[in-house]
């Protein structure tokens, strides 16, 4: 459990304002999420140098519970981000290296035949697989065939895995954090819409700065030793998890991610004309859920008590990125989701009030 090291509260006007609307235990619980965060960066930052936003997108879909995928070039401290973050939370962790010859039953588990030596009888016994974790990195997850891909939408979606007919809960909380090279596409397999819809976020990682970059040579050319302090249990994130769905969201916020999704349809008569013009399909409702709780866990990770308008727009693109289908125009002219959504934030009126 996360120790009872929180700071003392201080007059904070966003918690005296909760203070009105929520219980004293929430108030105390979403203190205890702040705290959180700051212990989960300082642990991170003894490994991870730079990339700021995208430490901030995966613990914002850690805290709201959703599964996401980290897109970057190799050498990009893809899988060491995901692994940090694993050292730090006290969390079962496994990894899946995604192969073309991976199948189904290497991800879920099997049966396998058992025999009793004292009697001889011999029984089924099913043994786990590597899904059956708290965070599960799946590693390239584009090298492996769909048939396997598919083998992680239950568990994504459902939080169970069916074998031979029987079906298995996965522990909660369960995270899938998958990563995949965008610039090796010989051998990869694409992954179905249904499966990227899956995934709350997909995270672009880039390259770093150069003075971060002298920073990571020198530090990793030298002898360290780290150590990382697990002060975050399943429970901790579990309840974490469960306040976020409580701080309030006003009805023009809402209406406002609602109508950014809609625009992204070419099928809806909101949708602008470069929607039209370059999108084949827009994303689905799961991209408004997601906007919203994203920036719920966001507005809490930064102090704040309401979600805002720049909560919502700082979010449109690891939300939409993988859920817009572009078309032969939009290709041909190079234009990417990014653009699109960027285009998206720039058409739709925002609520006047900025709340």
């Amino acid at each position: 459990m996360l120790r009872d090291n929180r700071v003392e509260r201080t007059g904070d006007p966003g918690l005296a304002a909760w203070g009105q609307t929520g219980t004293p235990a929430e108030a105390e619980l979403i203190e205890k999420m702040q705290e959180a965060n700051k212990l989960i960066l300082r642990q991170i930052r003894k490994e991870i140098v730079g990339q700021d936003e995208v430490v901030e997108q995966v613990l914002t879909s850690l805290f709201v519970g959703g599964h996401s995928m980290i897109t970057g070039v190799p050498g990009l401290a893809k899988t060491l981000l995901i692994k940090t973050i694993a050292n730090v939370l006290d969390l079962k962790f496994k990894r899946i290296q995604f192969t073309p010859d991976l199948m189904p039953a290497d991800i879920t588990g099997t049966d396998i035949i058992e025999e009793d030596h004292g009697t001889g009888k011999r029984t089924m016994s099913f043994v786990k697989g590597p899904i059956f974790a708290n965070i599960l990195l799946a590693d390239e997850i584009n090298r492996t065939p769909p048939k396997t891909q598919s083998a992680l939408l239950e568990a994504m979606q459902e939080y169970t895995v069916s074998v031979q007919g029987v079906t298995y809960e996965l522990e909660r909380p369960f995270f899938v954090l998958a990563t995949q090279n965008p610039i090796e596409l010989e051998g990869t397999y694409p992954l179905p819409e249904a499966q990227l819809d899956r995934f709350m976020f997909n995270i672009v990682i880039d390259y770093l700065n150069e003075d971060e970059e002298v920073q990571v040579v020198s530090a990793t050319t030298t002898y360290r030793d780290i150590s990382y302090e697990r002060l975050i249990s399943g429970r901790d994130i579990l309840e974490f998890q469960r306040v976020v769905r409580m701080i309030p969201v006003a009805d023009s916020i809402a209406r406002y991610a609602v109508r950014l999704v809609r625009a992204s349809r070419p099928v809806d008569e909101t949708s602008p004309d470069f929607v039209r013009s370059w999108v084949n399909y827009g994303a689905s409702l799961r991209a408004a859920q997601f906007l919203i709780l994203g920036a719920k866990a966001r507005a809490v990770m930064q102090g704040r008590f309401n979600v805002s308008v720049e909560d919502i727009r700082h979010l449109v693109y690891p939300v939409l990125r993988h859920r817009i289908l572009t078309n032969f125009q939009a290709e041909s002219e190079q234009i990417t989701t990014d653009v699109i959504a960027r285009k998206l934030v720039e058409t739709v009126p925002a609520p006047a009030s900025g709340m």
